[in-house]
């Protein structure tokens, strides 16, 4: 295997100095027209690319956010995603994306992949529930944003929805197309999101003088299309069957409608079903998903921008106001939900 070319082949190639070279990569406008192009020639010629990770420990500052998510398999964290990555291109930035899986012991391994990078800063939605990875995290001084969580308790800037608008929005929709029993395909308890739609939906019950009672939680261990099978089975076996679910995402919600489709159960005459996050998938599914959109793609711009503004006040040490941004949720019906009772 041939070694790679290092800046003293270009220097000795181009007949200048290493400085010099130095000089055309970073400073080009101090090096003379004729010795810039032998110096570029060279660098073509042997197809020489400079380590960008020595020029950051030589600058103390990184060129690359790391964004850590619960589940890349969930369009609505694509989203988050590629919202980020457009606010850090704009500021001359990439973005390392990782996948925590759910997993508290994932989360905590790339919190200190991230810390032996130096990365510039880290949006992050937690999966940790105890808060112990953050507080680890912490220690290395590099600033972080949460992301779909809001920062209680914390003195770091999040973006979030709010959840329990958002939980209200769909089972009032529920309530008013005269459902008066309903499920909730919940979803780990541990997650905070799971647990604000919940109180919205337990709101939306009690502003129609409906008891807790009249909510019946499936929880799951993942937020994924096969957890959502096994709850529509779950549902299935109920003896009083409720007529209407309302689901924590949509990938639940999806699951529950495969479910219901093998078993011959007609959505949304016999079951009417609601979804979360309104992802791409929810509009074309078989039978098109009711769903309460959250602003994915402008979540994750707004975290790495958040971001971006403390990072660049760290260094020209100035003064940064942390803020909790919180957005709102929007239902978007479809057929899914649109049995007349």
């Amino acid at each position: 295997m041939s070694q790679s070319v290092g800046i003293k082949d270009v220097a000795r190639a181009a007949g200048v100095s290493v400085g010099t070279v130095s000089n055309v990569i970073n400073r080009p406008d101090t090096v003379a027209t004729e010795t810039r192009a032998r110096v570029l020639s060279a660098i073509d010629r042997l197809g020489y690319v400079r380590s960008e990770s020595a020029r950051q420990l030589r600058a103390g500052r990184s060129r690359i956010m790391g964004l850590l998510v619960l589940d890349m398999g969930n369009p609505f964290f694509v989203d988050v995603a590629r919202g980020a990555e457009r606010a850090a291109r704009d500021a001359g930035l990439g973005v390392m994306v990782c996948n925590s899986a759910q997993s508290a012991g994932e989360e905590a391994e790339y919190l200190s992949l991230f810390a032996e990078q130096r990365v510039r800063g880290v949006l992050l939605t937690p999966a940790d529930a105890t808060g112990r990875n953050i507080e680890t995290f912490r220690r290395h001084n590099i600033p972080f944003v949460l992301v779909d969580r809001v920062a209680e308790g914390t003195t770091e800037c999040s973006v979030s929805v709010d959840d329990v608008a958002g939980g209200a929005l769909a089972v009032r929709h529920l309530v008013d197309a005269g459902h008066r029993t309903i499920a909730y395909v919940s979803g780990p308890p541990g997650l905070n999101q799971v647990r604000d739609r919940r109180t919205g939906a337990l709101n939306a019950l009690a502003e129609a003088g409906l008891g807790p009672d009249r909510l019946r939680e499936l929880p799951t261990e993942r937020l994924d299309v096969a957890a959502g099978r096994d709850a529509g089975a779950r549902l299935l076996g109920l003896a009083d069957r409720p007529t209407a679910v309302f689901c924590a995402n949509d990938l639940l919600a999806l699951g529950v409608l495969q479910a219901m489709y093998a078993a011959g159960i007609t959505v949304p005459d016999d079951l009417a079903i609601v979804g979360y996050d309104d992802i791409e998938f929810a509009a074309a599914a078989a039978v098109p998903l009711t769903s309460v959109r959250q602003p994915a793609v402008t979540m994750g711009a707004l975290a790495a921008e958040l971001l971006l503004e403390e990072t660049e006040a760290e260094t020209a040490s100035k003064r940064h106001e942390h803020r909790r941004v919180v957005l709102q949720p929007e239902l978007v019906v479809r057929r899914s939900s649109l049995s007349a009772r």
